[in-house]
């Protein structure tokens, strides 16, 4: 009886251990990934710092234990700055991260998850990803060339950008040399300016030579880290074209799909971590990095002209109904957005607008 005994527990001993066996052994599976990036090395906020590329990659490595480890490769160190969609669709890396609009050429659509000119700012644009249909939109457009996107960092309301000459009116944009992308660019180009295409960093000597008048990329943190106070002074806000800027991180499906769901889950929740954890970085130091560019650069911060915000306004709304007008898919993202941002305006301005200018007094 009790040679019986013993021998039926080594047999569910063995069952057992055959059961667990491959559970135990996808558990200890370890993916190896490689990232590339659109931004130069040490780029505060999108490549190095809190919610960053650098950050992304080592959350995911401690959260998963290190089963899902990623090599991360910045602008030029493996491909180019804006050859990071084809690397990823090539099969050359599992992963990206950029901005969407630097892949408009190929759908003209994509500019919008990126930014929209005179869109919605940091709350109204992720809402509409999250809760608005925009993030499944994306992914509805990605899907035809076998990726993923998902927000990964947000830099809010961007500066207009650098000019090494004063801007007093429009005229002062006709025949300007501007480093410029998306929508922003296309709508620059409509009152007259010469939209030029640069990586970040193309941009300073592309500036302090005089290949370009004028160049806008962030604001005053990553500015900064640029150099872009070195080759010119006068710095105007407003953020007309990039109220709401999203990082995206670009993923292959095949690659994703063959991790397991908890690392699946892992990477979706780092991404979104990484959204709010970059962009509340970049409220948290662009004050003080604006202050050092104006009391220690000789920096000058104005206001572009009214007249100039009337037009880029005038001009925008012509150029979104051209793009929506030429294309369905345009059409299809457009409709969504502006209906989205027609209803959060109605609450942005009973909230946000209205504290900031009756309580807070901006």
């Amino acid at each position: 009886m009790k040679r019986r005994t013993f021998l039926r527990a080594g047999v569910a001993g063995a069952v057992v251990g055959a059961i667990a066996a491959p559970n135990i052994a996808r558990a200890e599976k370890t993916f190896k990934w490689r990232m590339t990036t659109s931004f130069p090395p040490g780029l505060p906020f999108y490549q190095s710092g809190p919610g960053s590329a650098e950050w992304i990659v080592k959350a995911i490595d401690e959260a998963s234990n290190g089963r899902l480890k990623i090599k991360l490769f910045a602008a030029g160190e493996l491909v180019k700055w804006n050859g990071g969609f084809d690397a990823v669709t090539g099969g050359t890396v599992e992963m990206n991260s950029a901005v969407a609009y630097y892949w408009s050429g190929k759908v003209p659509a994509l500019q919008y998850f990126g930014t929209v000119p005179f869109g919605m700012t940091f709350q109204g644009q992720n809402a509409w990803y999250y809760h608005g249909g925009g993030l499944e939109l994306w992914n509805e457009i990605y899907n035809d060339f076998g990726v993923l996107g998902m927000p990964c960092g947000n830099s809010g309301v961007q500066m207009t950008g650098w000019f090494k000459k004063p801007v007093n009116s429009l005229a002062d944009f006709k025949g300007l040399k501007m480093r410029i992308p998306g929508l922003g660019g296309k709508i620059y180009k409509a009152i007259g300016v010469n939209v030029k295409s640069l990586g970040g960093g193309e941009i300073f000597p592309a500036l302090e030579r005089g290949v370009i008048d004028a160049a806008e990329w962030v604001g005053p943190l990553q500015d900064r880290r640029l150099g872009l106070h070195k080759a010119a002074k006068n710095y105007y806000s407003t953020g007309w074209h990039e109220p709401s800027t999203t990082t995206e991180l670009l993923i292959s499906k095949k690659a994703f799909d063959a991790l397991p769901k908890d690392i699946q889950s892992i990477v979706r929740h780092v991404a979104a971590a990484a959204n709010i954890i970059a962009h509340t970085s970049a409220e948290a130091l662009n004050g003080g990095a604006l202050d050092d560019l104006v009391k220690n650069y000789g920096v000058k911060v104005s206001e572009l002209p009214t007249d100039v915000i009337e037009e880029l306004r005038k001009k925008t709304k012509e150029v979104l109904e051209a793009g929506a007008a030429a294309d369905p898919v345009t059409r299809k993202v457009h409709d969504s957005f502006m209906s989205f941002k027609k209803q959060h305006d109605k609450w942005a301005n009973s909230s946000e607008r209205q504290f900031a200018i009756r309580v807070r007094g901006g």
